[in-house]
């Protein structure tokens, strides 16, 4: 058995069911069969978690530092002292500022090496910009702090799709459709599809940005001017991509088959279909950074946060899907290092 894959986990909005979903995937002891978690967090936190969901037949491997990491358990690695208030189900200034250290601290963790892939816990944004007002969302964070340009793609069995703009007013969002964001956004899947999902030459579908993609421009220019000028460079350039496909009759059983990734041209016009199809097993991943990072798609579900009835099931494959992709970007870097690497005869 190869080297076990060293999981960072960040601990999620503290009265949010990050950590019942934590609890429940590791109770599990084959998860650590392929992987080694690390939870930056809180003992006192977790305890009043396991205390409140009535898990306390699962324990934490707790630790100050990483020389102490046990390979067989759930590690926690303690990254506050002081005794933390928690009001499951209630946002707070607090359980924000909280979340982003645990966001920064596995972020450290990351850069240093301590880990291999980072997997995030569901966060609320507003609670942490009542502190941070600079904070946008996990992916703007790693994209500032890492290497390379970011790109979201959410991602389950029936689809991958990726978006030219990402967490932007709508109508914001018409100015940022031009050729040369589609054309960037659309290598950046055609590279992550490639190098992380081990992917031969993938076949990419890209969606229009108005109804009916335009209809020859009665509903918009969009297309005309912006997107298929961008479609035809790519086919140029090798990449295989199709459309523009009109959002609002594209995401049939057929149409998900035949591609391999999907560009959506806004936040909304993929994450509707995505979420209604992929809600209990999708998977968010920062593709085009130097690092692995992965989340469940769903948020802190305050309603249900302390009932014992959180599904664990999104959270689990993201962490299936980080260890998967480091294993196929390892692969990949490897081959192209040496690609034709030849044993010479002594």
């Amino acid at each position: 058995m190869g080297k076990k894959i060293k999981v960072g986990i960040s601990i999620g909005d503290l009265n949010g069911i990050g950590l019942e979903i934590i609890i429940k995937t590791f109770k599990d002891n084959r998860m650590m069969d392929f992987c080694t978690p690390i939870i930056f967090g809180s003992s006192q936190v977790a305890s009043i978690h396991r205390k409140t969901l009535n898990m306390q037949d699962f324990s934490f491997n707790t630790i100050n530092n990483f020389k102490n990491i046990n390979h067989k358990k759930a590690n926690l690695l303690n990254i506050w002292e002081k005794n933390i208030d928690i009001t499951l189900g209630k946002p707070s200034a607090e359980s924000g500022q909280y979340s982003l250290d645990s966001i920064k601290k596995a972020a450290d963790a990351l850069k240093n090496k301590e880990i291999d892939v980072l997997v995030t816990a569901p966060i609320n944004k507003a609670s942490i910009q009542e502190k941070v007002t600079s904070f946008i969302g996990h992916t703007e964070f790693f994209e500032k702090n890492f290497e390379g340009n970011a790109l979201m793609i959410m991602i389950s069995e029936v689809m991958k799709i990726a978006f030219v703009t990402g967490h932007v007013p709508l109508n914001e969002v018409k100015k940022l459709i031009t050729c040369k964001s589609i054309i960037l956004k659309t290598k950046q899947l055609n590279t992550s599809l490639t190098q992380d999902f081990r992917i031969r030459k993938p076949k990419i579908a890209i969606l229009g940005l108005n109804p009916h993609a335009g209809e020859n421009g009665l509903l918009g220019d969009e297309e005309t001017e912006h997107v298929i000028p961008a479609i035809k460079k790519l086919k140029e350039e090798g990449i295989i991509v199709f459309g523009p496909y009109s959002a609002d009759s594209f995401f049939t059983h057929k149409n998900l088959k035949h591609f391999d990734g999907i560009l959506s041209m806004y936040h909304d016009q993929g994450l509707t279909a995505f979420k209604t199809l992929s809600f209990s097993d999708g998977i968010n991943y920062t593709a085009g950074l130097n690092i692995i990072r992965t989340s469940p798609v769903h948020g802190t579900a305050y309603e249900i946060a302390g009932k014992g009835i959180a599904d664990e099931k999104s959270f689990r494959e993201a962490i299936f899907l980080a260890c998967e992709i480091y294993k196929k970007r390892t692969e990949f870097n490897l081959l192209n290092e040496n690609p034709l690497k030849i044993k010479t005869k002594k």
